[in-house]
């Protein structure tokens, strides 16, 4: 059940029965953070993105929070085999990036808040590129979809699941296990946003207040600063999405 009494897709719920004993039993949690999520009403939460795996580490941390996060994932992941119909199942929202039909995965999470969901949006729109696995220059997904519902935007950072499969790797490190550490932050104030056009200099700058609120979140579990400038893929030559390095490309 949601904490607004609904019933999860029986998808949904498979999904959790399969992953979530997995998770408790090859990995370690360090949470924090969940006094910051709203307890009533739809929001987004937004989550850095260090490896292929920690899709599941967040869900785990939000689902044991009380909150079941609907993904904006891309498309291919649902043309899967078994994986596809799964995630199609738990009512996840496909995102058709460069098509004409990208559209509809902003109209379905914007649906998706209004209805009380909790909507996941990685707002670097796919692995990060930073030679140190720091947040990178965001896209605007997450700002248009908090402006348009004004609805909260939760940042959140997580780092250890890179741990057990880097950015692009294919080798499993389970053992002996890591430690999940997933932070997330007070709601990014946007307020002094709401009623202006969405235009270019609104998105990027309630782009930029998200980032940073996830950058600082994860200064605090690295113990560490951030770079003083983010990684920006078109700066360096990048393709904005896919394994760059099977393209020829370097950082």
């Amino acid at each position: 059940m949601t904490p607004s009494g609904r019933r999860l897709p029986f998808a949904y719920r498979l999904a959790v029965w399969i992953v979530r004993p997995l998770l408790m039993a090859l990995t370690k949690q360090d949470w924090r953070g969940w006094e910051h999520l709203p307890a009533t009403g739809g929001f987004v939460v937004a989550p850095n993105h260090v490896s292929h795996l920690d899709p599941f580490a967040f869900a785990h941390f939000m689902y044991d929070s009380g909150h079941s996060p609907y993904f904006l994932g891309k498309e291919s992941v649902f043309r899967v085999p078994i994986v596809g119909a799964i995630v199609r199942g738990a009512k996840q929202i496909p995102v058709y990036r460069n098509t004409g039909h990208a559209a509809e995965a902003f109209r379905a999470a914007v649906a998706a808040v209004e209805e009380g969901k909790c909507v996941g949006v990685y707002p670097e729109g796919t692995l990060t590129r930073d030679p140190d696995l720091w947040p990178m220059v965001g896209k605007t997904g997450a700002a248009r979809i908090a402006l348009t519902t004004r609805c909260p935007v939760v940042p959140v950072a997580q780092w250890g699941p890179q741990e057990i499969l880097a950015p692009y790797s294919k080798k499993l490190r389970l053992f002996p296990r890591k430690t999940m550490h997933i932070l997330a932050g007070p709601p990014v104030d946007l307020s002094d946003l709401y009623g202006r056009p969405l235009d270019s200099v609104v998105l990027r700058e309630a782009t930029a207040r998200i980032m940073a609120a996830i950058t600082g979140l994860l200064e605090e579990l690295r113990g560490e600063p951030a770079p003083p400038e983010r990684f920006d893929s078109r700066k360096h030559g990048l393709p904005e999405t896919g394994n760059f390095h099977k393209k020829g490309h370097r950082r």
